[in-house]
């Protein structure tokens, strides 16, 4: 099959699971979630590949991953690796003001670049996953800073390992009303006190910019957290695998694959 410039295989490499997708012309399809199973996301690029993929575009909060996804690429796909780093910056979409470019993780520079690019500036890009993160990109498009606080996950875990007799609550369901068992107080709890971090970062980053900025989610919790919260969060799941794609798009064209 005919390769073509626009398709790339895209790899998400979180704490938890690894995303793995097919980017062609913008649009991120094929998508699979890995959760620790490093041969079956392997299997499914390897899938992917054969579809006329030019390249793969990575990302990774997880380093020690990084060598052996590079030299799969190469020996196995036999294909050009792009590793999303600040050393892709400037773009002609958005640019960095943070005085260390290099300690921004991947997946919150490929969150930003993807947000930009499907919704325009000024925005705000929140990741819900085992950690939330948060970054303001401003009406120049200009990375401005961004916030890092413990993921849903984390707040769950660490009430079931630092207490004796809560229990570990399960994820998903519905927001009670009110508590009336310990599981559904600890999930009144968690749900309502997550929101209202989400709510009070959002509103605060708005006050301090002086900017409606548009508010776009992304990550496995941020469906299940936001929905019924009243927030005016557009949530996109493939929002990650778009930058990562987007990115290594344009470092290939201009032939910085490796």
């Amino acid at each position: 099959m005919k390769r073509s410039a626009q398709r790339l295989v895209v790899v998400d490499v979180g704490n938890t699971s690894t995303a793995v997708g097919l980017w062609s012309r913008g649009r991120v399809t094929r998508v699979g979630h890995f959760d620790g199973d490093v041969r079956a996301a392997r299997a499914r690029a390897e899938e992917l590949a054969r579809l006329g993929a030019c390249g793969v575009g990575y990302l990774s909060v997880v380093p020690g991953a990084d060598a052996g996804w590079r030299a799969f690429a190469r020996r196995a796909l036999r294909l050009p690796f792009v590793r999303i780093s600040s050393e892709l910056f400037p773009t002609d979409g958005l640019s960095l003001d943070y005085p260390r470019p290099e300690t921004i993780g991947a997946d919150r520079l490929a969150d930003a670049a993807a947000a930009v690019d499907r919704y325009g500036a000024p925005v705000v890009v929140c990741d819900f996953g085992t950690a939330f993160t948060a970054a303001a990109v401003t009406a120049d498009r200009v990375w401005r800073g961004g916030v890092i606080a413990p993921g849903f996950p984390l707040m769950r875990d660490y009430l079931f390992e630092r207490t004796a007799k809560l229990p570990r609550m399960e994820l998903g369901g519905k927001c009670p009303k009110i508590g009336r068992s310990t599981e559904e107080a600890m999930r009144f709890g968690a749900i309502v006190g997550y929101r209202g971090m989400v709510r009070e970062i959002t509103a605060e980053l708005a006050r301090n910019f002086r900017t409606d900025f548009k508010l776009v989610a992304t990550g496995g919790f941020a469906k299940w957290v936001l929905r019924g919260s009243g927030m005016p969060f557009t949530v996109d799941s493939t929002l990650t695998l778009h930058g990562a794609g987007l990115l290594a798009s344009r470092a290939l064209s201009q032939g910085e694959g490796r």
